[in-house]
């Protein structure tokens, strides 16, 4: 049973750390002329960065992003809360309701940028890992949401 909750809260640490390296780092797109992100536009050229779009698109990926790390952290405490006081043969819904929901934020996240940055973005630059960890980290949130719903609490 120890391994089984050090191996879910490991899977959940990693898609924590993932959808903060997605958000903050900037790298969602990259290009020979510089790399972009949700916050910043950086160019080679000029040396210089600027502040990104102020489409409401990029806000929206801004806000689901923020949401679904928002959503993550506060599952990952409410696992531990209920770790400690739900009753034995409880399961826990509410940790994967939030992680759930913090999966499909990313995901939310994730579509938007990808349909509406051909606008914003040249057609030469393409997609950066900032982008990719985004994409993993849906998968990684999702299916430790829903080990957190099938998941009893045993003595």
């Amino acid at each position: 049973m120890l391994l089984l909750l050090l191996g879910i809260i490991f899977l959940h640490i990693v898609a924590l750390v993932l959808l903060f390296v997605s958000t903050i780092v900037s790298v969602w797109t990259t290009g020979g002329s510089g790399t972009s992100d949700l916050w910043y536009n950086c160019t080679t050229l000029n040396g210089g960065c600027s502040p990104a779009s102020t489409g409401e698109w990029i806000q929206a990926v801004q806000a689901v992003m923020i949401l679904s790390i928002i959503f993550s952290c506060l599952s990952l405490f409410l696992f531990f809360c209920q770790l400690f006081t739900l009753q034995k043969g409880g399961r826990f819904f509410l940790t994967g309701t939030f992680q759930i929901l913090a999966s499909l934020f990313v995901m939310s996240g994730a579509i938007i940028y990808t349909v509406m940055s051909p606008e914003w973005v040249p057609g030469t630059d393409s997609f950066g890992y900032s982008y990719i960890l985004a994409w993993v980290a849906f998968p990684l949130a999702l299916i430790s949401g829903l080990i957190y719903v099938i998941l009893r609490k045993r003595e």
